[in-house]
């Protein structure tokens, strides 16, 4: 039997617990998701994903067709500073397509991405659905990402709402960043109140 081997920049970003090795679920969190809690850590890691630049000659007939059709959403929460700048990249491209974006809470967002057996990694995550019918959410973004790819991905979600076959619009897809807020550190009580 040979040995596995994983990274060990993968176990520098699991937190120590005395466990006995992590599950390949863990090691892929941890190598997919970048906390950040300052621009400057959110454009560093920003700066790593590439840019879509081949877009299908319908991309802007078809979002502006299907606007009234269909509804961004995005978790977030206060002090997220990904979210804050994933929301103004959508608000950014819904105005110039005529789409509708909404935020929605955490519990809402986390049933969406247990529906798709997605574990939760923090805000933001933008999905993509129809106007009345919430149970047949798409995500087009965990993290916030560069305008070009988020136009992509919305264009891919429409056209597999609309009849594109679901693995061809998944493989196309522009990977997710997984560039999520920093989770806040709260002081723990240890007694004595």
């Amino acid at each position: 039997m040979r040995p596995r081997y994983v990274p060990l920049l993968l176990f520098a970003a699991l937190p120590l617990t005395g466990a006995a090795e992590p599950d390949r679920q863990t090691i892929a969190r941890a190598a997919a998701v970048h906390p950040v809690s300052d621009a400057r850590e959110m454009h560093r890691w920003l700066s790593r994903v590439p840019v879509t630049a081949n877009f299908p000659s319908d991309i802007n007939a078809t979002l502006r067709r299907a606007a009234p059709a269909f509804v961004i959403e995005l978790s977030s929460t206060s002090g997220c500073l990904p979210c804050g700048d994933l929301w103004s990249k959508l608000q950014s491209i819904a105005r110039g397509h005529g789409m509708k974006v909404r935020v929605i809470g955490e519990h809402e967002a986390g049933i969406r991405a247990g529906r798709l057996d997605l574990p939760w990694v923090g805000h933001p995550v933008a999905w993509l659905r129809p106007e009345g019918d919430d149970r047949r959410a798409i995500p087009i973004a965990i993290g916030t990402d560069h305008a070009p790819n988020l136009t992509r991905n919305i264009y891919l979600a429409i056209k597999m709402q609309t009849g594109v076959r679901a693995a061809i619009g998944v493989r196309a897809l522009s990977k997710f960043t997984g560039i999520v807020g920093a989770t806040p550190r709260t002081a723990t009580n240890h007694g004595g109140d």
